[in-house]
């Protein structure tokens, strides 16, 4: 029987007791991905700088659960305004570089009352 794994980031906890993602065997998924700054605690008031947290928190969970980028599946972005995919693109294809090496994305409208402009979980499945 695979045993479950948390996963946790130094500094982006989430503030409930749960872990920024959980392993299963090969499968890793996570909770929500804010674009927080871990060492201050502040968030950007501007889309592309929520962004940049936001993938690099991808990255670093993602590594933290014993992967890399290229073992992220699935990934759903939440943005308050859908229509404006720019700065979520630039960072993606950042992330992403290779167009026949890219994760599967849907993108959803974000109607929470909160301050983030941009969040994300991601399915990834570490085959080693």
């Amino acid at each position: 029987m695979t045993q479950r794994k948390s996963v946790n980031i130094n500094g982006f906890r989430h503030k409930n007791p749960i872990p920024n993602a959980s392993r299963v065997g090969n499968l890793v998924m996570t909770g929500v991905i804010l674009g927080r700054d871990a060492d201050s605690d502040e968030v950007p008031t501007t889309l592309e700088g929520q962004c940049a947290l936001m993938f690099k928190h991808m990255k670093t969970i993602i590594e933290t659960a014993g992967g890399t980028t290229e073992h992220i599946a699935k990934v759903t972005i939440w943005l308050k305004d859908p229509s404006n995919r720019d700065a979520v693109n630039a960072e993606w294809k950042k992330m992403f570089p290779n167009p026949a090496s890219r994760p599967a994305r849907h993108t959803l409208p974000d109607t929470q009352d909160w301050p983030y402009l941009v969040s994300c979980d991601f399915t990834a499945f570490i085959d080693k």
